[in-house]
């Protein structure tokens, strides 16, 4: 047990130098391809270098995600390449230790910053770049387009139909509101419209509504009682200007039953939804696969290595966008594609790991 220590201890003093390099790396990188992505746009408009270092490092977040899963597989593939280059695995291994239990301390790693990933994204890179974005769309003077007229929604699986002259976000208010409740066959049961509604935290107060009815088959028209039986949320109402990848996790969840709700296709956001979780995973995929490649080549070891570990890495990620577009069309179940590439590239990591020679 004192030598497995001893061995775990040397794997990760010779594997997080690499990682902290390749990560720096990596991050300085994307920082770099997003400022001269949008150089040329930042001088066109005059933006001020403070404000182009603002939105730079408003992007620091995202580049550590981005940066996360790519710096773990070089970091897994050039260690292990290294060892094996000095033929110091050959003692390793000699001493009856397999390869799958000499690796257990990188896959354990990957694993924890695979949870890590998730809270970094929900807690830090989501609200970081909802404001650079701001800041970059201000800057260079770009607008989100957002409809807030001629507005028509359904609500309560359909049965509930608004039709909202206007939507005043900022206040919270729709004008020209027109709502019609259907039963399950279809059939009229009652009509309410009103010059405007205001939003009062859980429910919606109209002003001066009217209500149509039928009673003893005549339709008749009285002024609507107080009811707080309204209670769609504002933003099914701007569904124009929200950008799922920008929204939290729990606010992405009340997307996904906003749109279900009112009856509207939901099937992509529900998979992106999925795959807020199943991307946080990718970290602890990209480490078995660099781990399992580890020990099957006996030429050019260090390259062979970190050559088939991007390989592997680049067929996970085309598989996982095959997946998504599939569930963003409801081909498949949103949740089968958000999590099938994982667990898929999981048991053939696993596999690999536990087949290498030793």
């Amino acid at each position: 047990m004192n030598r497995l220590m001893i061995l775990d201890r040397y794997l990760l003093r010779q594997f997080i130098p690499f990682f902290f390099i390749a990560i720096s790396m990596f991050v300085f990188l994307f920082l770099l391809i997003d400022l001269f992505t949008n150089l040329i746009r930042y001088l066109n408009n005059e933006v001020p270098v403070s404000t182009m270092l603002r939105i730079t490092l408003y992007y620091i977040p995202k580049s550590i995600s981005y940066s996360l899963p790519i710096s773990l597989l070089f970091a897994a593939a050039y260690t292990l390449g290294d060892l094996y280059a000095k033929n110091e695995l050959t003692s390793v291994f000699s001493s009856g230790i397999p390869f799958w239990r000499f690796s257990i301390p990188l896959l354990i790693i990957g694993f924890f910053i695979s949870i890590f990933s998730f809270y970094l994204d929900d807690k830090i890179v989501i609200p970081t770049l909802r404001m650079k974005n701001e800041l970059s769309r201000r800057a260079l003077r770009q607008h989100v387009t957002e409809r807030n007229s001629d507005i028509v929604i359904k609500a309560k699986g359909g049965m509930l139909i608004y039709s909202v002259d206007y939507f005043d976000f900022s206040n919270q208010i729709i004008n020209g509101v027109n709502i019609v409740e259907r039963n399950e066959k279809g059939d009229f049961l009652m009509q309410i419209r009103a010059p405007s509604a205001e939003w009062k935290e859980t429910y919606w107060d109209f002003r001066n509504a009217v209500i149509y009815q039928y009673e003893n088959g005549i339709l008749r028209v009285k002024p609507l009682p107080f009811t707080t039986e309204f209670n769609e949320h504002p933003d099914i109402f701007r569904r124009g200007a929200v950008i799922i990848q920008e929204l939290q996790v729990k606010e992405a969840r009340l997307l996904v039953n906003d749109l279900r709700a009112a009856g509207l296709p939901y099937f992509s956001e529900l998979a992106n939804y999925f795959h807020r979780y199943s991307f946080s995973a990718t970290s602890f995929v990209v480490m078995i696969l660099s781990v399992s490649m580890g020990g099957r080549f006996r030429k050019n070891i260090l390259l062979m290595s970190l050559f088939t570990s991007l390989v592997a890495a680049v067929v996970f990620y085309i598989t996982e966008m095959l997946s998504m577009t599939m569930a963003g069309f409801n081909y498949i179940h949103p949740f089968v594609g958000a999590w099938f590439p994982v667990i898929l590239f999981i048991f053939i990591g696993i596999s690999l790991v536990r087949s290498a020679k030793t």
